[in-house]
């Protein structure tokens, strides 16, 4: 992770720590270099970062605001750590249906840079809000990259995994939605009837070299689902 990214996380935490709301005035740009002991040029590409991200939003002559007004209960649609970050605070659950080391689909394979002999780890899990079905997940992780995984993981949380646990970095996704409808298999799962409407958001999950590991494919629960994105000026 490069220093301006790293500085931006530490931003962040900052921010989620001390509650801090909309409309929120942060310290000036001279107190961030010096408490990061960093270059001008480093905290404005940080800044920069975060404005992006939707976080923050700078005022030439005024200063530094937080801009982040998040409504509790919504999936943000550009986020790259997973939701379960976005739900902190809510009774999530996951229901594992597959775990094993496979061979990957030409899809899977495509995705993540890997032939269709390498090996992945393989993912099929129910997720649950308050013991209501959420959303029917399939992922597939580079396994020379995610080089272990056992039940207890992913009833979890992956991605604490990933970067807690193997202390890889995160770096950005590529997403990719669409609206169809439920088939059977995934009706049985989600407690709705086939037919139902269904958002699918398939993702790439890269590191901070730009090394994919995870293709997943997330089918939400309409009844229970709400997302929201914030861009950019």
């Amino acid at each position: 992770m490069l220093k301006y990214q790293q500085i931006a996380d530490e931003i962040e935490q900052y921010i989620e720590e001390r509650g801090l709301q909309q409309g929120h005035k942060l310290p000036v740009l001279e107190e961030w270099i010096a408490r990061f002991d960093a270059s001008k040029s480093t905290l404005t590409k940080a800044l920069e970062l975060l404005e992006r991200k939707g976080v923050i939003f700078q005022v030439r002559g005024s200063g530094i605001f937080v801009r982040r007004h998040k409504r509790k209960g919504y999936i943000s649609l550009t986020s790259n750590q997973g939701f379960k970050k976005d739900l902190e605070g809510f009774k999530l659950s996951s229901k594992v249906l597959e775990l094993d080391v496979r061979k990957p689909t030409r899809e899977a394979a495509s995705n993540l840079n890997l032939t269709v002999e390498d090996d992945v780890y393989y993912v099929k899990r129910v997720r649950y809000i308050y013991e209501q079905t959420l959303c029917l997940e399939e992922s597939y992780f580079n396994k020379s990259i995610v080089t272990y995984l056992n039940r207890e993981i992913v009833e979890e949380s992956v991605f604490e995994y990933v970067k807690g646990g193997l202390g890889l970095k995160v770096g950005f996704s590529d997403q990719y939605m669409h609206v169809d409808k439920l088939n059977a298999e995934e009706a049985g799962h989600l407690g709705l009837q086939k037919g139902d409407p269904k958002f699918v958001m398939e993702s790439i999950f890269y590191l901070t070299n730009g090394q994919p590991f995870d293709f997943s494919k997330v089918t939400y629960n309409y009844v229970q689902s709400q997302f929201f994105i914030q861009a950019g000026g």
